[in-house]
């Protein structure tokens, strides 16, 4: 699909470049010094660009030092500020870095005053020559659109849209666009959307592609496949992250599989057989599954085929043979340990079928990004989880050593009723 191209610092993306991809740093921003060592770390593993949250405006001081000094040690990879619902925020990290990440139907409760903070953005961004992304995710739409056309993702196409109007008639266009979900199946149906919306209007904007909170391990990476891969297939997509509740640096090399699979972009370095395998079966077979072209897979020849079919079934929706987990990848709104505690939860919760657990970094972004979980465990920080049932809290300030046994007793007995 024939897109504009965006320029973020020296990355070009969409028009004729290589698929770009890219990873989120999981450090507290404040915390320059381990912000800026994992920065070079997933530099280093061939990021192109590196997003990094920014939940304050004092945080925006901490993003300019580290841009600073990443510059400073010789990295040329851009920077991009992760914001939430601050226009404030926005506007202030717009100064300092290549890129700003907002949802802009979240800069405030009234829909015309968020349209204002936006048109505001845009001009500072204007300004200073920051490309943007507008990122819309499953389950974190504003209001007004859900009242309008419900949590679909036509909506989430259509909201999009609205805003992507916005910046046509404010002439700027270094814009990039994301609609996210944990469920591959909305998460196709939502881009598949909004690139045909695109294409009705004569002007395509890039895409950013991938499946939020897609766990981790195997699971993590077979989900996130087998859903860019079908879009990839398609056109559809130039720039890709893999969102892994691990290291971010793990992050790096699938994307990069991606991106040189459609792409012709560089090769991963570091893929063990094994992945490259899993990851193989998911590009092949995933759009199939989806489009339900075939209705079963199998690997005979494969010590852990029986395995693998059955994660991809999964992934794809069309067979659930454990529990289907939703968790974040972390970032510096994070105030917990993570991927400690989705460890724990998958433990616990291995032998359960046909229920949805989400594990969710803080409760800025939890309940609403959660919004296919039937249960969720939600860092409130202080070392406190809330728990929640479906998208209702059902227990507050439960000390994280006692959580996974109350999330656990509360599935259990809502199991019996």
């Amino acid at each position: 699909m024939k897109t504009l191209e965006v320029k973020v610092g020296p990355v070009r993306i969409g028009g004729t470049a290589p698929i770009v991809p890219q990873t989120m740093l999981n450090t507290h921003t404040s915390d320059i010094e381990a912000s800026l060592e994992q920065a070079v770390q997933v530099a280093r593993a061939g990021a192109q660009l590196i997003r990094i949250t920014v939940p304050s405006l004092k945080d925006v001081e901490c993003l300019a030092e580290i841009h600073r000094r990443f510059r400073a040690l010789g990295y040329d990879v851009p920077l991009v500020a992760d914001v939430h619902f601050s226009s404030e925020i926005a506007i202030a990290a717009a100064k300092v870095v290549e890129k700003v990440r907002i949802n802009p139907g979240n800069f405030h409760p009234d829909h015309e005053k968020a349209r204002e903070r936006f048109a505001q953005f845009l001009e500072v961004c204007k300004e200073h020559g920051t490309a943007i992304r507008i990122g819309l995710n499953h389950g974190s739409l504003g209001r007004y659109i859900i009242e309008r056309y419900g949590n679909t993702p036509k909506a989430m196409a259509l909201a999009a849209m609205e805003w992507v109007r916005m910046c046509m008639d404010a002439s700027f266009y270094q814009v990039v666009v994301s609609l996210k979900a944990s469920n591959t199946v909305v998460m196709i149906q939502a881009y598949r959307e909004l690139a045909a919306l695109m294409q009705e209007t004569g002007v395509v904007f890039p895409l950013h592609v991938g499946v939020t909170e897609a766990g981790n391990g195997d699971t993590g990476r077979i989900k996130s496949c087998v859903a860019i891969s079908t879009l990839l297939s398609e056109g559809i997509g130039n720039t890709v992250r893999v969102s892994l509740t691990e290291d971010p640096v793990n992050e790096v090399p699938v994307a990069q599989y991606l991106a040189h699979r459609y792409s012709g972009a560089p090769a991963p370095e570091g893929l063990s057989e094994r992945e490259k395998v899993i990851l193989k079966a998911a590009c092949d077979y995933g759009k199939k599954l989806i489009d339900r072209e075939i209705d079963e897979v199998s690997f005979p020849d494969l010590p852990y085929g029986d395995y693998l079919a059955d994660e991809l079934m999964q992934a794809c929706r069309r067979r659930f043979y454990k529990p289907e987990y939703i968790a974040c990848p972390g970032c510096g709104r994070t105030m917990y340990n993570l991927q400690e505690a989705f460890e724990a939860v998958k433990a616990r919760t291995s032998d359960m079928k046909d229920v949805v657990i989400a594990v969710m970094g803080c409760i800025v972004n939890g309940p609403g990004e959660m919004a296919d979980a039937d249960y969720g465990y939600v860092g409130e920080g202080a070392g406190m989880v809330s728990l929640y049932r479906k998208k209702e809290p059902v227990l507050r300030h439960i000390p994280e050593d006692e959580a996974v046994d109350r999330l656990v007793e509360l599935i259990r007995k809502d199991r019996e009723h």
